[in-house]
């Protein structure tokens, strides 16, 4: 049986959480034999008596830990290690408790497109805000649900709708809208998939022209 160091594929993401919200770290860690995690905060391992409350699991290579009400004495340097026979490696992030709240913007908003039938579609937001916000994709107004067809993918704080095939019934207004405790934000474009044997013979055009509305909602 061959034997492989651990590598991550999917590497800790820094966490800004808002105190009294929970925070999550988590990483896709690979290797074989399938190695060993262990938890460290700014060095010190880490386990239920040393952070009380924390939540720690590793199952099918996902490594997570999980502080479900975060304060200010959390925030620190996070590092999960990985370890087997062949070797080992680490992926370290950082954990900013603040009590300040910030309300959604878009670092990178949808863009429009024109695209042939059969290609594949893939639309990317980038969100901040404090709390991170949650992001839902919607077309026509309708939400989407991730599926086969229509996937969601999350990363820190991009989020994607990637469409495996695009057929014409595809097209339409597609938005994103990101919300979190002190207002929402919602970035719009179109897409228009082509059938067969209209419009240009090789690749898809980018038209920049979508729209993004910030709304910010006061708490009192």
């Amino acid at each position: 049986m061959s034997t492989q160091a651990p590598t991550f594929l999917q590497p800790l993401q820094s966490v800004v959480a808002l105190e009294g919200s929970a925070a999550t770290f988590q990483a896709q860690v690979n290797g074989s034999p399938v190695p060993e995690v262990s938890w460290f905060r700014d060095g010190q391992v880490l386990s239920s008596a040393v952070l009380p409350g924390i939540q720690i699991s590793f199952s099918d290579g996902r490594a997570v830990l999980r502080i479900p009400a975060v304060t200010a004495a959390h925030s620190g340097r996070f590092s999960v290690r990985a370890t087997n026979g062949a070797g080992q490696a680490t992926s370290t992030a950082e954990l900013l408790v603040t009590a300040e709240t910030a309300p959604p913007s878009f670092l990178l908003r949808l863009q429009s497109s024109t695209v042939l039938q059969g290609s594949q579609v893939r639309l990317d937001v980038r969100v901040s805000g404090i709390p991170l916000p949650q992001v839902r994709f919607f077309r026509e107004g309708a939400e989407i649900q991730s599926s086969p067809d229509f996937r969601i993918l999350t990363e820190g704080e991009m989020h994607s709708l990637l469409i495996a095939e695009a057929f014409p019934e595809d097209s339409g207004n597609y938005s994103a809208t990101a919300t979190n405790s002190s207002g929402r934000a919602t970035s719009t474009c179109e897409l228009l998939v082509q059938g067969e044997g209209v419009g240009p013979a090789t690749g898809h055009r980018h038209v920049e022209n979508c729209r993004s509305i910030d709304i910010q909602y006061l708490v009192f």
